[in-house]
């Protein structure tokens, strides 16, 4: 094999991984976004809770 088609096996071979970690990462935080909370549904949850627990 030439040194030329080395060179070019291995850039092609750098970029294959990188678009493969590319992919993963954008399809991991797709998965993960969190839709941020409605301040309404904040205010419900805290009257639920009641009163603070004092106990040790």
């Amino acid at each position: 094999m030439s040194l030329t088609m080395t060179i070019v096996m291995l850039i092609a071979g750098w970029l294959a991984v990188a678009a493969a970690m590319l992919w993963g990462v954008l399809r991991i935080s797709r998965r993960h976004h969190h839709h941020p909370t409605e301040p309404a549904s904040l205010e419900k949850t805290e009257k639920q809770r009641g009163r603070p627990v004092t106990a040790h």
